[in-house]
């Protein structure tokens, strides 16, 4: 029996694209000279450790931590390699790295979990039902989300990393379909995927509206204790359901589950030029010869 090929997926980082494959991670920006820079590691993961971390609904959160530590480590190198040639500022080691982790997740928390139920608590005097309550909430968070992702849509920088998102999809889609790794090729593919971070943080948001529209409101305390404590267990489920909904992407209602990202998308990605097609392409070569050498070496 022929092994399953492996899952590839990334992000955009500046003037570059991130992939992460079975064994290595890996990177690709454009110089500013004009030149590839390419670079790759191996991937030191529970994922590959644990039966644990492999469960469902604890998989989710493993690569989700992940995701967060990764990206944010590679967005710093890629803004490294846009500075070559100027005074090298100090870079923050593992301790730091983890410190901006945790402020970005505490902010993204007090944002979409704690303004919006503090905004509905100020509706309780003329909304006395708990449902409707949380309801509006919900659709606040989801309004944050949208308006937050189509403000900075309009910078000129945020919108190059967009393109160079839309190449990574559209690179990973020629892989999928095994089409040769060339511009040619990889054009006519869509920017959206299924298994997008965006589809996934979209995901989030819309079962964080269904679960915490049954919650009763108490008090304040108890109230945001109890939706934080939810966070964790609303993003393994939104892995699972992304990951069903992409593995079978032409059932009907697996296509509705992944709809609404797919939608997002359209905000997140942009049509890249043929050189940022070139970077998402290094970068996917680089994670694919990174797996095959980790495989032959075992």
């Amino acid at each position: 029996m022929t092994a399953p090929r492996p899952l590839y997926g990334g992000q955009a980082v500046i003037e570059g694209v991130v992939i992460r494959g079975k064994h290595t991670l890996a990177m690709a920006c454009r110089r500013p000279n004009g030149e590839v820079y390419r670079y790759r590691e191996t991937l030191d993961s529970p994922l590959q450790r644990s039966r644990i971390a492999r469960l469902p609904f604890v998989r989710g959160v493993v690569v989700l931590w992940e995701s967060l530590a990764h990206g944010t480590r590679l967005l710093m190198r890629s803004a490294d390699i846009q500075m070559e040639g100027t005074p090298e500022a100090p870079r923050p080691g593992t301790a730091g790295m983890a410190g901006i982790v945790a402020v970005s997740v505490g902010l993204a928390l007090v944002v979409f979990v704690g303004i919006p139920y503090v905004t509905t608590q100020l509706l309780h005097a003329v909304v006395s039902s708990a449902t409707i309550l949380n309801v509006i909430e919900g659709l606040i968070r989801v309004g944050l989300l949208i308006g937050y992702i189509v403000g900075i849509s309009f910078m000129p920088d945020i919108r190059r990393v967009f393109a160079y998102h839309g190449a990574e999809h559209m690179t990973i889609h020629a892989y999928e379909h095994d089409d040769p790794l060339d511009a040619e090729h990889i054009e006519p593919y869509p920017t959206a995927h299924p298994r997008c971070g965006t589809a996934f943080l979209l995901l989030v948001v819309l079962v964080a509206v269904v679960l915490f529209t049954f919650m009763p409101r108490t008090n304040i305390l108890v109230d945001l204790v109890a939706r934080l404590a939810l966070v964790v267990p609303v993003a393994a489920i939104s892995y699972e359901l992304l990951k069903l909904g992409a593995s079978r992407e032409r059932h009907p209602l697996m296509r509705a589950l992944v709809w609404p990202g797919i939608m997002l998308q359209g905000i997140t990605t942009r049509r890249p030029e043929r050189p940022m097609i070139e970077i998402a392409v290094a970068s996917l070569e680089e994670a694919i010869a990174g797996d095959r050498e980790k495989e032959a070496a075992a």
